[in-house]
């Protein structure tokens, strides 16, 4: 795969940052970042961009900061598949804090940002701030929950009920009316479903008004009706 280099958006400065009380550093108090001698670099990333390779050295934990990625892992016999979707305020990479080669390829869905925390430097915080590790094993906890959450509501049921439970998860569990959708490829990895099956759903709830083309793959969503197909 073909990288483009992120763009640099500059150092950040984590006690001053807006942002923090939604990502790694949320419950760290601003003595614990008083004295930052690490450099936490906030990057940004274009659609289709791999934020780090499967197999690659795990040097940093990615933070997202605005965004959507995915995981993708290379099956015994070559295919690829999607195993885990994260959104912004979760944290990826972090089996770099075990000295582990990357376990998946993320590649941003659409333009986002994220944080790229080098692993020494959360060992340092750790060491110094409990809150830090409280935080660590909610990240893992929250890894978990996702892997789960493919297995059990995007691997399972009619293909229609998988379509419509994606498309209400990225919009945010239906709190949302726009949804930031995926291609059909994209939706066919993640839902264990042919790319034909993928687009004859897709191509059924346009028809029926479940869901609205609003150019490229965002979509105005039907929440009420793609609950119901949801639950069937």
């Amino acid at each position: 795969m073909s990288a483009t280099a992120p763009a640099w958006q500059g150092s950040v400065e984590c006690d001053g940052c807006a942002f923090r009380r939604f990502g790694l550093f949320a419950d760290l108090h601003a003595e614990d970042l008083a004295h930052q001698p690490f450099p936490i670099d906030r990057l940004s990333f274009g659609a289709g961009d791999p934020l780090y390779q499967e197999g690659g050295r795990g040097r940093a934990v990615f933070s997202i900061v605005g965004g959507v990625v995915k995981l993708e892992r290379l099956s015994p016999s070559g295919d690829r598949r999607i195993v885990r979707l994260h959104r912004s305020g979760d944290a990826i990479g972090l089996e770099a804090l075990l000295g582990l080669d990357y376990e998946h390829t993320a590649i941003a869905l659409r333009p986002m940002s994220v944080c790229r925390i080098p692993s020494v430097a959360i060992d340092d915080l750790g060491q110094r701030s409990s809150r830090l590790v409280k935080q660590l094993m909610a990240r893992w906890h929250q890894a978990v929950h996702q892997a789960d959450l493919c297995l059990t509501l995007l691997s399972t049921g009619s293909a229609r009920a998988r379509v419509a439970r994606l498309l209400l998860y990225l919009s945010s569990e239906g709190r949302s009316h726009v949804c930031d959708g995926l291609t059909r490829e994209d939706m066919a990895a993640l839902l264990s479903i042919t790319v034909e099956t993928a687009s004859r759903v897709v191509a059924e709830f346009r028809r029926r008004g479940v869901i609205t083309a609003m150019g490229g793959n965002r979509f105005l969503l039907a929440t009420g009706a793609l609950r119901e197909i949801a639950e069937n």
